[in-house]
């Protein structure tokens, strides 16, 4: 799944500038799997910028992908957070790390919160896009909000004081979902692989379907803002003109 979506993503006219992954990069998160995770991604020539989700193993990724430079040393503590920024493009890149061991759900600390609030302090005229695994929002798929991303008001709060915040980035959902957010506009990507039911019932049972995978393709220009496509992954037949064409 995940080397046909490298393959989509190698074959796109024009290349993207960087690929974002946002999370659950393996099943069990064990070295093992970072090694082949690598392998997988190696083909990409852009720069590549991950975030763990509730799959992956903190420690794992960090030791893994360690060379990449982007990741923050180990500060040994309880939870020893995967956040970091990424400057070097017309848009600013904020990635928080949503994960608590052991568990589905997500959840950002006081420290982060405060900590992302001084990042985007530091810059108030720059376009940023925040990268997160868990979405903040109540989506209406029952069983995945059970597991959004907890104490989402703080997050919230800081984002409305901070116009200059284009877009939050999640995973987890496994559904392409959009809303207008304190503010801004939180994106949820599509999965490569295999997607969540849609249903919106009280009581929506945890299952999946193979709908078409997908991954979104974020269009960055001054004059427009950020504009984000859905590029779905696989051989749908065509390209055909159009008769009047």
């Amino acid at each position: 799944m995940l080397r046909d979506c490298v393959d989509h993503l190698s074959a796109l006219d024009p290349q993207p500038d960087i690929v974002v992954a946002t999370g659950d990069l393996t099943y069990l998160g064990s070295p093992e799997e970072y090694a082949y995770l690598r392998e997988l991604l190696a083909p990409l020539e852009c720069s590549v910028f991950l975030i763990p989700g509730n799959h992956d193993g903190r420690g794992a990724l960090r030791e893994a992908f360690a060379d990449q430079g982007y990741f923050p040393e180990p500060s040994g503590g309880d939870r020893d957070f995967l956040n970091y920024t990424v400057e070097d493009y017309p848009l600013r890149l904020i990635a928080l790390d949503t994960v608590v061991p052991g568990k589905p759900g997500g959840w950002l600390d006081e420290t982060q919160i405060a900590w992302l609030d001084e990042c985007l302090g530091e810059s108030p005229s720059r376009p940023t896009m925040i990268l997160m695994h868990h979405p903040p929002y109540v989506s209406g798929i029952a069983h995945m909000d059970a597991m959004m991303c907890g104490n989402s008001d703080a997050l919230g709060a800081v984002v409305a004081r901070h116009p200059q915040v284009e877009r939050i980035i999640c995973g987890h959902l496994h559904r392409p979902v959009h809303l207008r957010w304190h503010g801004t506009v939180v994106c949820t990507a599509p999965s490569p692989g295999f997607q969540v039911v849609l249903n919106l019932g009280k009581e929506s049972p945890a299952e999946w379907i193979r709908e078409p995978p997908a991954c979104c393709l974020h269009l960055w220009r001054p004059e427009t803002g950020l504009v984000t496509h859905i590029s779905y992954i696989g051989d749908y037949g065509g390209p055909q003109p159009f008769p009047w064409t």
